[in-house]
């Protein structure tokens, strides 16, 4: 293939890189942390070797979008439809960040990704939100609500998370950076709240065509799992702070609330899936998307293991243990969709330029 169709194949791709892609950071760091609560530690380790690479590359192409292609980045970050997929860049540095963490104790990298994630949620949060609600030309409740977002909702947690775990080691910081995570625990259930009525309203009340039921939806369990994985962490974390000690009643009652609306979505996807692929016959085929499916399965496993810890309910424990497998399985074939469609790509490529 000539150099020049190369670095047009390479463009191309950079012009088109979905903004949702950092869900393949999600969702590879989650089942790694959730391997390792569950001493599963050659897989824990060989899945954040491939995160670190992944978010890597992943950060490349996006700057290389940014440096080639400004205008449509920006226009996807003011769209309806795509905008919230941005959200992936923050709660997929939270969450590489919780790996470093969990599977290293490198705190130094923990408070690094922290901080990025933090600044990339202020810029992100208020430039989406912004952008929505000042548009003049809005597109309706069924055009423009999609799960992806609740991604909002996951990338709050996710600073949540990563901050309860980074305070120990900044004593001097301590109780401000615990303050932080409780604050971003109760914005995230916030934004959950609230985006799940529109999703459940859009749901119930308008046609659901299978082309539209899309794998992002599957953030409707994938949001309340990792707010019970915050909540929980922020119940572990009870005895570093006097304040969180006094909440600890409250925090369990609404971490147990969050798991409870998590187990309930499951079933309605898993049918709702079957109706949009055997029932409908929707082709099922590779997409950037389907990492947003996989998240939420890798998160349901890692939350409900620390819930069990932080509640002291030792027969919770029997669910990790087996839906590790379902994560693993959907993210085995996730990526084994992502390698066939970048091989036939560059199959087409090299045909076209011959």
């Amino acid at each position: 293939m000539p150099i020049t169709s190369v670095r047009h194949a390479i463009l191309e791709g950079v012009e088109k890189l979905a903004p949702n892609y950092f869900a393949m950071v999600m969702a590879t760091g989650i089942i790694s942390i959730a391997a390792n609560f569950l001493q599963m530690t050659r897989i824990a380790f060989g899945l954040f070797y491939i995160n670190v690479v992944v978010y890597i590359i992943l950060w490349i192409l996006t700057l290389a979008r940014l440096l080639y292609f400004p205008k449509r980045m920006l226009s996807d970050l003011i769209a309806h439809a795509t905008g919230a997929g941005y959200f992936t860049l923050v709660a997929g540095t939270c969450v590489l960040g919780s790996g470093f963490v969990a599977l290293f104790h490198n705190f130094t990298a923990g408070i690094a990704l922290w901080i990025l994630g933090c600044l990339l949620w202020l810029f992100i949060m208020y430039a989406f939100f912004t952008a929505v609600i000042v548009r003049p030309d809005k597109p309706t409740i069924e055009q423009g609500i999609n799960g992806a977002w609740l991604i909002a909702a996951v990338a709050t947690q996710s600073i949540s998370v990563l901050g309860s775990l980074i305070a120990p080691q900044i004593p001097e910081y301590q109780q401000l950076i615990l303050f932080i995570a409780l604050v971003f625990y109760l914005l995230g259930c916030m934004l959950y709240l609230n985006i799940i009525t529109l999703i459940f309203y859009r749901f119930t009340f308008f046609s659901l065509k299978p082309e539209t039921l899309t794998p992002p939806y599957w953030i409707n369990m994938g949001a309340v799992a990792i707010a019970t994985l915050a909540g929980s962490t922020l119940i572990l974390s009870g005895d570093q702070w006097s304040l969180l000690a006094d909440l600890t009643p409250y925090l369990k009652g609404f971490t147990l609330f969050f798991w409870a609306t998590a187990t309930w979505w499951i079933p309605l996807l898993l049918i709702l899936g079957f109706w949009r692929h055997v029932h409908k016959q929707f082709p099922l085929e590779y997409s950037p998307m389907y990492w947003g499916m996989v998240f939420p399965l890798g998160m349901y496993t890692a939350s409900s293991f620390r819930l069990a810890k932080a509640i002291e309910v030792d027969f919770l424990l029997v669910i990790p243990q087996y839906f590790i497998y379902l994560a693993l399985l959907a993210w085995l074939l996730t990526a084994y969709g992502l390698l066939r469609q970048a091989l036939s790509s560059l199959r087409i490529k090299a045909k076209d330029g011959a």
